[in-house]
């Protein structure tokens, strides 16, 4: 083991970033985290105007087990750092018909729902759910461990969970084998969007998400979800993390093939390990030369997929909406129709739209007498020709045209305050890829070892954390490519307590030689 000082640069503030400085200054590194906006969170950052707050990006909760590892891990407790509400039912479900379904994680409640759609597959409630708790417990260390090449997929956890892995249906022909009803089917897998997917590309492992919300919840952190990553920072910092904030990285520094420490503009950090949080695509197009990569070569990072988009609506109401729920899904009539729309870069002209009333659990969010509203559209990517700067206003009536309808609230009259993000703004704001605000799309080619990998294959000294490499996007998956990301730099730093990372296997399992 090395009795020298080990200095580790962090690029970006986000929560796979936070995560990564946490454990990587537990482990005994010297940790520099730098962030290119004025606060920590990243996509999962918080919005203040005139009063009101607004999560930027995630607003729903799930599986804290995997923070609580994280914060055990640096000595201190997750449950009393942050305050949290669990959240039934956890979401409602709404047909364009006026069908509604209450998700909730009382089984019994929720097959009398799905009774009211097609009391045939309400049978297969239950037995769908106890499938894919047993498909959670097998692929559960699958993504919680390195993949580094090809050898990596010959594992036996992999050929366990082949029976149940299905790479051959995407997650709208796996519900077929349960649900015959088109409308059951979609409300079993509104969860392909939290990786900013359709069911009908979206591969069957990620029915798996279902039984993260089921069987552990949905939960609602006091103050948003930017409490998390407000948590995690107050937290690094007492164990001795340096954050600085609105200082970008221009570039790295490089002996050779590795990376030596970072630059910005107000100066250079040496680091003997950089972990980048950052956007994966456009990130390292802008910190790593294009000659030093081989296989995410600027061309090759432009011929991948990627996910769908969103235009949001953060509007700071005078009033109060009691009969709204704090999530709400408004399900679009036509969502075969949508889905192509979106594949397509348009933004679709009758389209799904996501709510979260969420003052009507959290009254810190908004003045008194008052609520935050934030409303999401996914929307195509800027693969696409839609001229955002034209459509925005417009589409902007359409969205509160259609909420109208479909909530039976014409909010207009009562917006007190108001901001709107568009793909274009994702991308000049936050640094997003082609307003990609899902990241690399999770089909089977770009997932596992064909995703970027934790452990930069590129360069050397380099790791990955967040949505864009192993094992995906949403804030579970981004907290465990931290813990991966981090033990795997904290074994190749030889640092004396890289084994306070939690982790199910040694990283050192991995090590096949391509």
């Amino acid at each position: 083991m090395s009795t020298r000082s080990r200095d580790v640069v962090v690029i970006g503030a986000g929560p796979g970033g936070l995560a990564s400085a946490m454990l990587l200054r537990a482990a005994g590194a010297k940790v520099t985290v730098l962030e290119r906006g004025d606060q920590v969170g990243g996509r999962t950052g918080v919005i203040r105007q005139d009063g009101y707050t607004f999560d930027v990006g995630p607003t729903f909760f799930l599986y804290p087990e995997v923070l609580r590892e994280i914060f055990s891990a640096c000595g201190r407790s997750f449950d009393a750092e942050v305050e949290m509400t669990r959240l039934e039912p956890m979401y409602r479900l709404q047909f364009d018909d006026g069908t509604i379904v209450e998700a909730t994680a009382d089984v019994e409640r929720l097959t009398e729902q799905v009774a009211r759609i097609d009391p045939e597959d309400a049978k297969n409630v239950a037995p769908y759910l106890a499938e894919n708790k047993a498909k959670f417990d097998v692929f559960r260390p699958i993504l919680q461990r390195p993949f580094h090449n090809l050898g990596s997929l010959m594992k036996p956890d992999m050929a366990r969970a082949m029976p149940l892995f299905r790479p051959w249906l995407t997650v709208d022909q796996d519900l077929r084998r349960w649900f015959k009803n088109p409308d059951v089917r979609l409300a079993f897998s509104f969860q392909s969007k939290y990786l900013g997917m359709s069911p009908f590309k979206c591969p069957s492992l990620f029915t798996i998400v279902a039984h993260v919300e089921y069987g552990f919840g949905v939960f609602h952190p006091t103050g948003g979800v930017n409490a998390i990553p407000r948590a995690m920072a107050r937290v690094a910092r007492e164990m001795g993390v340096d954050i600085r904030l609105s200082e970008p990285v221009e570039r790295l520094t490089f002996e050779g093939r590795r990376a030596t420490g970072a630059i910005t503009k107000g100066g250079t950090y040496p680091a003997d390990a950089v972990v980048v949080n950052g956007d994966f695509a456009s990130t390292i197009q802008q910190i790593v030369p294009d000659k030093l990569r081989r296989r995410w070569t600027d061309k090759k990072i432009a011929s991948k997929k990627y996910s769908c988009s969103t235009f949001m609506l953060y509007l700071g109401l005078e009033g109060q909406f009691p009969d709204m729920h704090h999530h709400t899904i408004f399900l679009s009539n036509d969502y075969l129709t949508n889905i192509r729309e979106i594949d397509a870069g348009d933004a679709p002209k009758e389209p799904t739209i996501y709510v979260q009333n969420a003052s009507v659990t959290d009254p810190t969010l908004a003045p008194e007498g008052h609520s935050a509203l934030y409303v999401l559209v996914p929307v195509g990517n800027l693969n696409g020709n839609t001229d955002w700067k034209t459509l925005a206003p417009l589409y902007r009536e359409k969205i509160l045209t259609r909420l109208e309808r479909l909530c039976g609230h014409d909010i207009r009259p009562k917006i007190r305050t108001e901001l709107m993000f568009t793909p274009e703004d994702w991308q000049a704001q936050q640094g997003v890829y082609r307003g990609a605000t899902f990241n690399l799309a999770h089909n089977l080619g770009q997932m596992l070892h064909w995703r970027p990998r934790n452990r930069f294959e590129d360069v050397d000294g380099v790791y990955l954390t967040g949505g864009g490499t192993h094992p995906g996007s949403g804030l579970p998956t981004i907290f465990e490519s931290a813990k991966i990301a981090s033990k795997l730099a904290a074994d190749d730093l030889g640092l004396d307590r890289a084994g306070t990372i939690p982790d199910i296997r040694p990283a050192q399992e991995e090590e096949i030689a391509e």
